[in-house]
């Protein structure tokens, strides 16, 4: 009849005679074996379960739009690929909530100690002259000033020097809870500090390394002091998760990234020295009725001490949210790699 349509007829699928893709498949049938995927990921990721989903970002060789194999939005610890910094900030908080009960301890006895005994000898060696000005205005430094001032920066030098394996081994032991508790595994203070025992020298020796590169680069003007600073930022996870050249990884890592390890790097920054000044301040304004002397007398001497004493521990979040900043940090650059996920980097640790 005209006008009638056709009657329906049963559809060719795959497999039957006839079927063809339009415009013919540009990449070949997906295996049955995910290992033997072309693209050459390894799947499933080492040292953990393939998670349940893709996180979409840049097309993959042999993909007909962007997915990243592996990468799990819901990882505690790896931010996946074009999260943004919603997602770093949501694995930074997940992590402090998920350890402080065991960070806050390792934080207290390996980074507020050491801060307190500092500051303490501060006090006890700070020169009790004061310059003064003579009347044709130049100043008057009092006899024996530049040895004192050089007897204090030394012997904090030293006491800085004595504390680095202690508070090298807190850094190693806090990335730790932090890798080990985002994979779901127990992790205890004990077991940590053990752990963090083993890679102190370690960690020390590259700390030492970092500091040179940014004290000369303050030396030379302050500008290239902070590029190294924030460039060798991430050493130190580099060298628990990779163990090897981590000065130099950490600058393929800041340049490779600039923007994205830049904005991270500077959050943790801005978190240190915000909460580092607001300590040297309650410290400063607790330290005023005892006096310019406040070691000359037993009473005010105590004073004094307990103030630095309170400080160092309002200062200990500061540590911890460096450690937890700068470890989902360099998680997530492994993402931007690679499949990665919490497991896996737990594993790394060894």
């Amino acid at each position: 009849m005209p006008g009638q349509f056709p009657p329906p007829t049963q559809p060719i699928g795959p497999g039957q005679p006839g079927y063809e893709v339009p415009g013919g498949q540009p990449w070949g049938a997906y295996p049955t074996d995910p290992a033997a995927q072309p693209q050459g990921w390894v799947w499933p990721a080492a040292g953990g379960p393939v998670p349940a989903g893709a996180w979409p970002g840049a097309p993959m060789p042999g993909q007909p739009y962007g997915w990243y194999p592996g990468a799990d939005p819901g990882d505690p610890l790896v931010t996946p690929p074009y999260a943004g910094i919603g997602g770093w900030f949501a694995r930074c908080t997940g992590a402090v909530q998920r350890g402080w009960r065991q960070l806050l301890p390792i934080m207290l006895l390996t980074q507020t100690v050491p801060a307190a005994v500092i500051s303490i000898l501060t006090l006890v060696l700070l020169p009790t002259g004061q310059p003064t000005t003579a009347p044709d205005g130049a100043p008057v430094l009092p006899d024996g000033y530049f040895q004192d001032v050089f007897a204090l920066y030394g012997l904090v030098l030293l006491a800085a020097l004595i504390f680095g394996p202690l508070q090298s081994a807190g850094w190693a032991a806090g990335t730790w809870v932090v890798a080990r508790q985002a994979a779901g595994e127990p992790a205890g203070v004990g077991a940590a500090l053990r752990y963090g025992w083993r890679r102190a020298l370690g960690v020390w020796g590259w700390t030492i390394v970092a500091t040179l590169l940014i004290s000369v680069g303050f030396c030379l003007c302050v500008l290239p002091g902070i590029y190294a600073a924030f460039a060798v930022a991430l050493f130190g996870p580099i060298y628990l998760f990779e163990r090897q050249e981590p000065i130099g990884r950490a600058f393929r890592l800041f340049h490779q990234r600039f923007g994205m390890v830049l904005g991270r790097v500077a959050l943790v920054a801005a978190a240190v020295v915000v909460g580092s000044l607001a300590g040297a301040v309650i410290e400063g304004v607790g330290q005023l009725p005892f006096g310019t002397e406040p070691m000359a007398a037993p009473g005010t001497a105590a004073g004094a001490v307990a103030v630095s004493l309170v400080a160092a521990m309002l200062v200990t979040p500061v540590y911890l949210a460096q450690l937890v900043g700068l470890v989902v940090t360099y998680a997530e650059q492994r993402a931007q790699e690679g499949p990665v996920n919490a497991a896996r980097l737990a594993a790394e640790l060894g």
